[in-house]
């Protein structure tokens, strides 16, 4: 494979989704099935309400199909990939969008031979903004959230609780140190999960809260949490991608609430750490991504780099990026790669099993920069990144 500052990669339009979709929440993206498709399911309309479709990318054909529905219509949910090949859908929050959350307590499965979705039980405690990982026994480990907490306000969540698909059911975890929302988690090479940053409710206004800088690991052999080191900068809206060496490598956010002046600042962090397991968990400070970026997405390539797009900035309301970047671990070096074709944020981004990555629907304005004012503009075009 030649280097990739002399062949840098480039983009190729794939076919359109079944509808355009927004994907919002780090973990209610894109899942690789066994057979080498890729699943989305759930997701927002353009007025963040609920929506219940699913579609299916051949990447030999390089087309989208409809896939059956989901029994509930939901987005701000978890998707997992099960290591029977089926796949867990979790939570979320369904209906218009409303505040409080009305978050869901009910989740699904779905069979790829059958094509079918089918009940997977009720959490102990109804979440939407959580994250969910696979464990290497099989169990997938559903933590934190966002959850109603009276009829004027939310709350994030302490809880984890964790579903087990041979029972099936779920069973309550340890709570974890900090209540968080709207964060990522990276599933470690020595079966730990670590969480970092994320967002919590602090005030009973809409949305009103901050980022976090708090990190902590899962431990599923003790179920435990404990604390870990902090990242340099509160962040939510980032990325953690866990690479070759069993590092973390958080890319971007936004700390919503304003800069250590108390001034608001509308931008996102061009900053990037990295997270060392060694003496209980150390944060490094890397080098800038050539812009700063939230809700965008960060995926590991075969060659061990890490490629970054899209995403847009943390409060204004603006057209969302093109831009591309590459990351070398070894080398701690950003590199400008060709951007997407259309710029965009809150949307699915997953390795294909031959290495090429997909983009697929999201948000492509927000706001006043919609024609009409609303929420958000939504694309249902889908790219793919070429090695």
């Amino acid at each position: 494979m030649t280097d990739d500052r002399r062949d840098p990669g480039r983009w190729s339009a794939a076919g359109p989704l079944p509808w355009e979709r927004l994907l919002s929440g780090a973990s209610s993206g894109a899942v690789l099935l066994a057979d080498g498709r890729v699943l989305l399911a759930g997701g927002a309309g353009a007025v963040l309400d609920a929506q219940d479709g699913t579609a299916l990318f051949d990447p030999r054909e390089g087309a989208w199909s409809r896939g059956r529905p989901l029994a509930t219509a939901r987005w701000m949910h978890s998707t997992t990939l099960l290591d029977d090949g089926r796949v867990l859908v979790t939570g979320g929050l369904t209906g218009p969008n409303a505040f409080p959350v009305r978050p869901l307590g009910t989740a699904e499965i779905y069979d790829p031979a059958s094509g079918d979705w089918s009940p997977a039980g009720e959490l102990h405690e109804a979440r939407c903004g959580h994250s969910a990982t696979l464990l290497p026994d099989g169990r997938v480990l559903v933590a934190g959230g966002q959850a109603r907490r009276s009829a004027h306000s939310e709350r994030s969540l302490h809880s984890a609780e964790l579903f087990d698909p041979r029972i099936p059911g779920w069973t309550p975890a340890a709570d974890m140190t900090d209540a968080r929302s709207f964060h990522p988690a990276a599933a470690l090479p020595d079966g730990r999960v670590l969480v970092a940053g994320g967002w919590v409710a602090t005030r009973p206004d809409w949305r009103a809260g901050s980022p976090l800088a708090y990190g902590e690991c899962y431990d599923p052999a003790t179920d435990t949490w404990t604390p870990t080191g902090s990242l340099g900068a509160p962040r939510s809206g980032h990325g953690l991608t866990v690479l070759a060496d069993g590092s973390v490598l958080a890319t971007g956010g936004a700390e919503a609430d304003g800069g250590a002046d108390g001034r608001l600042d509308p931008y996102s962090r061009a900053t990037a750490e990295r997270w060392y397991p060694a003496a209980g968990g150390r944060w490094a400070r890397e080098k800038d991504m050539p812009c700063g970026r939230t809700q965008h997405r960060a995926v590991r390539l075969p060659t061990g780099d890490v490629l970054v797009t899209g995403g847009g900035n943390a409060l204004l309301g603006d057209a969302c990026y093109r831009s591309t970047a590459r990351y070398d671990p070894g080398t701690g070096h950003w590199t400008a790669v060709p951007g997407m074709a259309v710029g965009r944020t809150d949307f699915a981004a997953i390795a294909l099993a031959d290495g090429r990555v997909l983009v697929a629907g999201g948000s492509v304005r927000s706001g006043p920069a919609t024609p009409t004012g609303g929420p958000n503009l939504l694309t249902a075009t889908s790219e793919l990144f070429l090695l």
